[in-house]
């Protein structure tokens, strides 16, 4: 008996190490790429101005979801929300100036679960948004296996860093430069991706798993990139918003005045009024070449990333996520910035290539990721059947790569998630890459959110500190409409009050796609008030939302029926 078990028990051993290995060797690494302030000016998403090669190939080997929206359009609560997979009234962050653990509870984030699973975590440029919002340390030690890098030359992102006409250096909003006169000979996102290339150089040879963030800061303000960017978008070719007023029924609450862009010394010279002057079309212009301009020096940098994974051979075991924070107006709507509910500042780039799934199983040999130049070679047509038009959110990012990577996924969060620690707000998308899209989803929806210190324009309107938000903007996005209400807000309490309505907008995508035709006020709401009134107390705002919103659409769908 005692030598049977001598014998099996080094065997069962034996078993357990190879079982162990194998799962190790199953678990896939993450390169999680993220862009600020970039909206879907992507080849791969339809646009035809820019030219975005790299990001494009990518986009050709993965699975593209085409109508992603982040939870709110400005950078630290959209950032927190999607790596804790947790909506900003769960984070209770609106602005800059709180860090989750303390102020709402101790949310576990994307990085921070790998961690715990046996990956070494790696985080360099902007992932989380410094400063208060992630502890002055990035979530460093809970997020990452090391401190996070951050390029030392984003200091002189806010100096006068840009040659004026008169020659002198300026704060400027549109700042090419020589990139070889620049403090350093370098700008932070060259900076980034030489650190990323070189930590997937270090762990080329290493059997632990690896997720390394990479955050670059572009297309976000100012334009500061190398000068040769420029010349791939001449003037004379570039062309304005299609939309370039302010929509005449939109609610003034809805309407952001742009205050950071305003701020700019080359901005100021326009002397535009506030806050809904419009910005002289030839200065649009411009903005709108610069906007593409920093687009493309973004995608050269994503560029070098994938092609370092390509020749450390890691490309075949290393999942790649490329999303963005929020999108940015270019003149949309007659605004210059984020910090809106529209489709333009909430709608980003979300592409997975998952080794095996989105990229053949057989593949041998050959490179999955060259290099392309953007400045000799920049057009690459896009061409993917792996795509998915309905509607997802960036909370979901979370559970889908945890699971793609092959971890379990979190589970489903309970209707109140303050004291719960790991658990997902999102949904697992990962069901969407083995199932061809099988049309229309009308259930499929993204809420999205942004408060507002008062009923009309004012010079925080923009960014709100929470104690001075008083009105708070939830938005419905769902294959055919935007459903928008503005709502009062108790920054102390953090209750909004459904039966407070201060405006509202509702938009017809079919008829409609840029969202300028609110027609909210052709509905009778009185008859809806009345309905939402006999709801239970602890029906959720979200269930609210969409309950109001098959009330109001009902007779419109079926008016385009007969139509």
């Amino acid at each position: 008996m005692y030598a049977y078990v001598r014998i099996w028990l080094p065997l069962l051993f034996l078993q357990s190490l190879v079982l162990a290995v194998l799962t190790r060797r199953a678990r896939r690494n993450v390169l999680f790429i993220m862009a600020d302030d970039l909206r879907t000016s992507l080849g791969c998403y339809g646009d035809s101005m820019v030219k975005s090669p790299n990001i494009d190939q990518l986009a050709s080997k993965s699975q593209v979801f085409l109508n992603a929206y982040t939870q709110q359009a400005v950078c630290a609560p959209s950032r927190t929300s999607m790596l804790t997979s947790r909506r900003p009234d769960t984070t209770r962050l609106y602005d800059f100036n709180s860090y989750w653990r303390v102020h709402s509870g101790n949310y576990t984030t994307i990085p921070q679960y790998f961690k715990s699973k046996g990956y070494f975590t790696m985080s360099v440029g902007k992932v989380f948004h410094p400063g208060v919002a992630s502890n002055h340390t990035d979530d460093y030690p809970y997020s990452w296996s090391i401190p996070a890098f951050h390029p030392a030359s984003f200091r002189y992102e806010k100096e006068k860093m840009c040659k004026g006409e008169d020659g002198e250096l300026h704060t400027n909003l549109l700042c090419a430069v020589n990139v070889k006169e620049q403090p350093g000979g370098t700008l932070p996102d060259l900076e980034s991706a030489d650190e990323a290339v070189r930590l997937l150089k270090s762990r080329a040879n290493d059997d632990v798993p690896f997720f390394l963030a990479v955050g670059f800061h572009k297309p976000h303000i100012p334009f500061r990139i190398p000068q040769e960017f420029i010349s791939l978008y001449p003037l004379d070719q570039m062309t304005l918003a299609p939309d370039p007023d302010v929509p005449k029924l939109l609610p003034s609450v809805a309407y952001n005045p742009w205050l950071d862009v305003r701020k700019r010394d080359d901005v100021q010279k326009l002397n535009i009024s506030f806050p809904y002057g419009p910005i002289p079309k030839d200065f649009q212009l411009r903005i709108r070449q610069y906007y593409y301009a920093a687009v493309s020096y973004m995608d050269a940098q994503v560029g070098r990333l994938l092609s370092t994974l390509d020749e450390l051979r890691m490309a075949e075991s290393t999942v790649v996520v490329f999303t963005s924070d929020h999108g940015w107006s270019l003149g949309d709507h007659g605004e210059w910035a984020k910090y809106s509910n529209f489709d333009v500042t909430t709608r980003v780039p979300l592409i997975f290539c998952v080794p095996g799934i989105t990229t053949p199983r057989d593949w041998q040999g050959g490179s999955t990721f060259p290099f392309i130049d953007v400045l000799s070679q920049s057009e690459l047509s896009f061409k993917n059947d792996k795509v998915i038009r309905n509607v997802v959110e960036l909370v979901d990012v979370f559970p889908t790569v945890s699971y793609l990577a092959g971890l379990r996924a979190p589970e489903p969060c309970p209707n109140v998630s303050f004291q719960e620690e790991l658990c997902t707000e999102g949904d697992n998308l990962a069901y969407t890459f083995h199932h061809r899209e099988r049309g229309e989803d009308e259930e499929a929806i993204s809420f999205s959110q942004y408060p507002r210190p008062a009923d009309t324009p004012q010079v925080n309107s923009d960014l709100p500190d929470l104690k001075d938000i008083k009105v708070m903007g939830y938005s419905l996005r769902s294959w055919d409409y935007r459903y928008t209400l503005w709502l009062g807000f108790n920054p102390k309490t953090f209750q909004v009050n459904v039966s407070d309505v201060h405006a509202g907008e509702l938009y017809m995508l079919a008829d409609d796609p840029g969202q300028n035709e609110n027609i909210y006020s052709d509905s009778d709401h009185s008859v809806i008030q009345r309905k939402m009134a006999r709801l239970p107390h602890n029906v959720s705002l979200q269930m609210r939302m969409r309950l109001q919103l098959l009330y109001l659409t009902a007779g419109m769908k079926t008016s385009r029926k007969k139509v």
